[in-house]
């Protein structure tokens, strides 16, 4: 059996590097990518009982740090929804690495709530945040979120996060032809010299419930030639290997954009990551169909060594590239887990 301290890598030799926790899977928009209002309006969501608790949560990172996690992002649905979440940042963010560094402890969120958290976030020791945002006009935002939120109770979360110190704070658009596309130069203009990292996301197929086409899609060197056009861009060096955005700075040093280009440009190889869903499943890969059940071992008498154990074969098994598979001949339709269930 597999003793503490040995880092593991899957079968195409990936390490296991960062870890996406799922603490709830409910949202307060219904984003048409992700929770199209026609499937989940009458949605049963997990039961309370189901959900993990803190506890069992950190208890579970510690397992996956052991393995060589060195960094966890919060996610959802909408983390900022379940409540105390605070106090499982505080708890996390006290944990250190195999080396002796602090873990990095990130979130991603909608900001509909930010503006009243942040400073809450910041002080239980959140190092990092991404905020979604995929329109600068509130027609172009309730029509991809389906909610009456605007835009400008976002841009308050996004300022608010800045103003505590979370920063520099991310913006994650997700672009989609013919709906939000118009808004990609609004956009790069808006959080130029601002000190936000824009990102554009390619419209992905996550889950079976979001009407995906390749025609939605609008490749990331489309986008990026739509912002050069206007703000000329160069290409910037990765911060660290596996690092899933191509990052581009301005020219004139008005701050870095990022693409995310996981239908044109799959990244499977360096792909490091991660995913414990709300009820305690360990998913190794966002499109994924099924996953291993943690949170049974660990409610019935698993020991820390043999959760550890668990996590570690069930990685090492891995062999996940959806995305450098999506377009072969040989690739059947399946059914994958939806994203407000897995996280992002």
């Amino acid at each position: 059996m597999r003793g503490y301290g040995q880092f593991v890598a899957d079968s195409l030799q990936r390490p296991l590097r960062d870890l996406r926790i799922s603490v709830t899977d409910r949202c307060n928009l219904r984003c048409t990518y992700c929770m199209p209002r026609e499937a989940f309006d009458e949605h049963s969501f997990l039961p309370r009982a189901e959900l993990l608790n803190f506890e069992e949560i950190e208890r579970l990172a510690r397992s996956f740090i052991q393995l060589g996690v060195q960094k966890i992002r919060l996610t959802g649905g909408e983390p900022l929804l379940r409540r105390g979440v605070e106090r499982l940042i505080e708890s996390l963010a006290r944990l250190h690495t195999r080396e002796g560094k602090p873990v990095e402890v990130a979130l991603t969120t909608n900001a509909v709530l930010l503006a009243k958290k942040a400073q809450a976030l910041k002080d239980a020791g959140l190092a990092r945040i991404t905020a979604s945002l995929d329109g600068l006009t509130d027609e172009t935002f309730r029509h991809m979120s389906d909610s009456d939120v605007s835009v400008r109770t976002v841009l308050d979360g996004i300022a608010a996060a800045q103003r505590v110190g979370l920063a520099p704070v991310k913006v994650n658009m997700v672009v989609r032809r013919g709906v939000n596309d118009h808004e990609i130069i609004p956009m790069a203009g808006h959080f130029r010299n601002s000190g936000v990292v824009l990102r554009f996301i390619e419209f992905m197929d996550v889950g079976c419930t979001n009407g995906w086409c390749m025609d939605d899609v609008v490749p990331a060197r489309e986008i990026l030639e739509k912002i050069n056009s206007r703000y000329p861009v160069l290409q910037a060096d990765p911060n660290y290997t596996g690092e899933v955005a191509e990052r581009w700075r301005y020219a004139d040093g008005g701050g870095e954009v990022g693409v995310i280009a996981s239908v044109t440009q799959a990244f499977c190889h360096e792909c490091t990551r991660a995913r414990l869903s709300t009820d305690g499943k360990l998913y190794t890969c966002l499109f994924a169909s099924n996953g291993a059940d943690l949170r049974g071992p660990l409610r019935t008498g698993a020991t820390d060594q043999m959760l550890t154990n668990l996590i570690a074969g069930k990685w090492e098994q891995r062999f996940d590239r959806y995305s450098q598979l999506r377009h072969a001949a040989t690739e059947r339709p399946r059914e994958k887990i939806e994203m407000s269930y897995i996280g992002g």
